[in-house]
């Protein structure tokens, strides 16, 4: 005969139930999404699954799965420190994706979600023939995220992936290591081109600082998290650029291209380089405030 009893069995919580209640929390603490999701429901669905330990190729699959009690747990104690901490979540869970790509990140480095992803997927083309790249230069690597999409893209091609922080290049060597790419993406510690003299590249490719003064005190308190290296660049965000432009064309062969993400300075750079003739690839995947210039547009941006 069972036994009789009034405690109360522990509760349990679905997938699919865990992401809607932290989506709710979300969007009720007013949290700034930008950090690889732009909404409450993506960033739930990427807490829950990252405690489960789901891959997000299951989706919807996965909601009626029942979560185990250290789980809820977990997820409770992670969204607590989303919320009052304004952490951004890739920072918590010490993983963002990019091109493909699963990547460890910590405060070290800039959570990746430059548009570039997008670009280097689909090898630059058609502003570059593909079949010829053999040398790329990534500066300001950060996580090594575009070195590493780009060395992934481009099979035959050895990558410098630069920075002038020692301590995001400790992150940055993890990933080339975890994601077996040690012989052809080179790590290594540079202030734009100081550390690469005498080297030439096919493609030289750039997330770079370009956060203005007024722009960096009216960030949300989530970009508080990332290192200040990496946002920074002068009254105008536009110091990294010229950096760029001074010495980029000695270090790019004479059929490369220069890819630079400027972000929201666009119209500061616009405004500063009027006769520069940039390109602006359309990114299907949303963002913008990406450019392309080819060698010969640099030879005149020297003169600028």
């Amino acid at each position: 005969m069972p036994r009789l009893s009034h405690i109360a069995a522990k509760s349990v919580e679905s997938v699919g139930a865990a992401i809607l209640r932290c989506a709710r929390a979300l969007r009720a603490a007013r949290v700034h999404f930008g950090h690889g999701t732009g909404n409450a429901r993506d960033e739930a669905a990427e807490l829950v699954f990252y405690v489960a330990g789901l891959a997000h190729a299951q989706g919807a699959s996965a909601y009626a799965l029942e979560l185990r009690p250290r789980q809820v747990a977990r997820i409770d104690q992670l969204l607590h420190r989303r919320i009052a901490e304004r952490i951004p979540l890739p920072y918590l869970t010490h993983r963002a994706f990019f091109a493909g790509l699963e990547l460890y990140v910590d405060e070290r480095v800039l959570v990746p979600r430059s548009p570039i992803a997008e670009l280097a997927i689909n090898r630059f083309e058609p502003w570059i023939r593909a079949r010829r790249v053999r040398r790329i230069l990534d500066i300001g690597t950060g996580s090594g995220a575009i070195a590493l999409a780009c060395a992934r893209a481009f099979p035959r091609a050895r990558v410098d992936a630069a920075d002038i922080s020692a301590a995001a290049l400790q992150v940055c060597r993890r990933n080339v290591r975890r994601l077996g790419l040690s012989g052809r993406v080179t790590p290594l510690r540079s202030d734009y081109f100081v550390g690469v003299a005498g080297r030439r590249y096919d493609i030289i490719v750039s997330n770079p600082p370009y956060v203005g003064r007024d722009e960096m005190r009216a960030l949300p308190p989530e970009y508080r998290h990332e290192p200040r290296l990496g946002l920074a660049s002068g009254a105008d965000g536009l110091d990294s650029v010229r950096a760029i432009f001074a010495e980029a064309r000695a270090h790019l062969e004479d059929d490369g291209i220069l890819v630079v993400e400027v972000g929201n300075t666009e119209t500061a750079l616009l405004k500063r380089f009027p006769r520069l003739p940039f390109v602006w690839p359309r990114i299907a995947m949303g963002g913008g405030g990406v450019f392309l210039l080819n060698a010969a547009d640099l030879d005149a941006a020297r003169d600028l």
